[in-house]
């Protein structure tokens, strides 16, 4: 895979030791990979990533993995609100909910595995913290979206998709003990609507409403289990 680059100016070090143990995962959400790119490398916009992917599967490496890129944002993922410091940022070429919600195209995911595998054999991020920018901000984000394929990129040894998400049997919690499943995942819960439909955006993307109903429960119960 090659890779070009595309350097940004925005970028700092790490806070603490440096360690990297999250990969997030986003979309561009922009009418084309051009403009982008020049916001991500805009000092003005004070944002970028350290990769951005285009829909024909052609890679730009805009910050180098040992800085930290200014791509999640406002953030929080099990008790870690700088987000930055400890992770890797992927932009994915989409022009997302506000310009037409596209599939991810099948050179754009084979890209993505290749790059997310050589990421995580440099630094030691579990499957349980392969994740979307819904998931570390639920109340302001919504990328990469219901049409990203996780299974896929599970089975291709990035992230996990448990068999008995795919199930129908399993115990169902009800909603409070649902909400403190959530946390125990790791999301925020100052947002409960917000979050339960982040969770469902990753986890049960054919219904997105916010609303804890027992297929979700159920899901919740399993992904608790798992991680």
């Amino acid at each position: 895979m090659r890779i070009l680059d595309r350097p940004s100016p925005n970028h700092g070090p790490r806070a603490g030791d440096g360690r990297v143990d999250i990969l997030v995962l986003h979309y561009t959400g922009m009418p084309d990979a051009a403009g982008a790119l020049a916001l991500l490398c805009d000092p003005a916009a004070e944002v970028s990533a350290h990769y951005l992917i285009e829909r024909d599967g052609t890679v730009h490496r805009m910050v180098a993995e040992d800085r930290r890129a200014w791509h999640a944002g406002r953030s929080w993922w099990r008790g870690e609100t700088d987000v930055n410091s400890r992770s890797i940022g992927v932009e994915l070429e989409n022009p997302g909910h506000d310009w037409g919600y596209l599939p991810f195209p099948e050179p754009q995911m084979t890209a993505l595995e290749t790059l997310a595998a050589g990421i995580l054999a440099r630094h030691p991020i579990p499957p349980e913290r392969v994740l979307g920018h819904s998931d570390v901000a639920p109340r302001r984000k919504i990328d990469p979206g219901e049409r990203f394929d996780w299974r896929r990129l599970a089975r291709a040894g990035i992230g996990h998709w448990p068999d008995a998400l795919d199930r129908t049997d399993g115990p169902v919690p009800d909603a409070e003990a649902a909400l403190r499943l959530l946390g125990r995942i790791g999301y925020e819960l100052d947002d409960p609507g917000a979050t339960a439909a982040a969770f469902q955006r990753r986890w049960r993307p054919a219904r997105v409403d916010g609303l804890l109903d027992a297929e979700t429960r159920r899901r919740i119960a399993v992904l608790a289990g798992s991680g």
